[in-house]
């Protein structure tokens, strides 16, 4: 198994979220900065894209080009128009009763939204215990479905030839649907079973294999279907986002911090962005 260190690509993060390689640029949410930035593949450049009243996570865009960003706690979808108004292009506040989390929009402007399902601070502190949710459907009017249920934590996803992968966290698993007209999904099944690593963001490559970060550890996983680890990114700090980008598109970066927990983490600014060169480049299928 092929193994390479990480090195700091960004520092002074308070946590980073739902990285994106889009108009040749890293993107990123910053969750207690409450802001989404981008950044060029040399460090440079770096601009604030826009800022939320509370914790950005999942980001995507629109087929007409409009950002997409998660409002963690409002439970809500914020569509940033080419005017640079911000508005709500989906409430999902009715489907979900912890906060959202990661998001994965489709070329067709469908999004997946990943929720909690529990009060994630209070199981932190030994005042809650995990339960399953359900995985969130917006169409591109920004109307809102329930897209699946009995998911455990459902967090990262990508789209592989028609297959939504959906990495359930608590359940140290990945998960596989077929997606069909308007987005409905069917056929669930195990795609691969993680062990020991707890599955947060995830990205794709044109192999087909999966890079998984791993909330308990400090590292980045090549996953094949099945399960099988092809690959391991060593980082700095344990990993809870990944994606491919760069001119090429061999490149993986990183997302890393000390913890989750958000009392370790508010008014501090410890986590990273790392980066490491990667031999299979991205999906073209996302």
């Amino acid at each position: 198994m092929r193994s390479v260190h990480a090195t700091t690509f960004l520092e002074g993060l308070t946590f980073g979220e739902a990285p994106r390689w889009h108009g040749g640029r890293l993107w990123y949410s910053d969750f207690f900065a409450h802001t989404v930035s981008s950044v060029a593949a040399d460090g440079t450049g770096r601009t604030r894209e826009i800022a939320v009243p509370g914790r950005p996570s999942g980001l995507g865009w629109l087929p007409g080009g409009e950002l997409l960003v998660v409002w963690m706690q409002d439970r809500t979808v914020l569509q940033r128009r080419d005017d640079g108004s911000v508005h709500v292009h989906a409430d999902l506040s009715a489907l979900a009763a912890a906060s959202l989390n990661d998001m994965l929009v489709l070329s067709d402007g469908t999004a997946f939204v990943g929720q909690f399902g529990f009060d994630l601070d209070a199981f932190f502190n030994g005042d809650a215990a995990p339960e399953t949710t359900s995985l969130l459907r917006v169409d591109r009017d920004g109307t809102a479905h329930e897209a699946a249920r009995d998911l455990s934590f459902p967090n990262g996803m990508v789209l592989i030839a028609g297959t939504l992968v959906v990495a359930e966290t608590f359940a140290a698993r990945l998960s596989a649907f077929d997606v069909g007209a308007g987005g409905v999904l069917t056929g669930r099944r195990e795609w691969a079973a993680l062990g020991q690593c707890f599955p947060d963001g995830i990205c794709a490559d044109a192999q087909g294999a999966i890079w998984v970060a791993n909330a308990l550890a400090p590292e980045c996983l090549r996953v094949a279907r099945g399960g099988e680890v092809l690959a391991r990114v060593e980082t700095s700090q344990p990993c809870f986002a990944c994606t491919l980008g760069g001119d090429d598109e061999r490149l993986l970066w990183c997302c890393t911090a000390p913890t989750s927990e958000s009392d370790r983490l508010i008014g501090r600014a410890l986590a990273r962005i790392e980066v490491a060169p990667v031999d299979i480049p991205a999906t073209s299928l996302r």
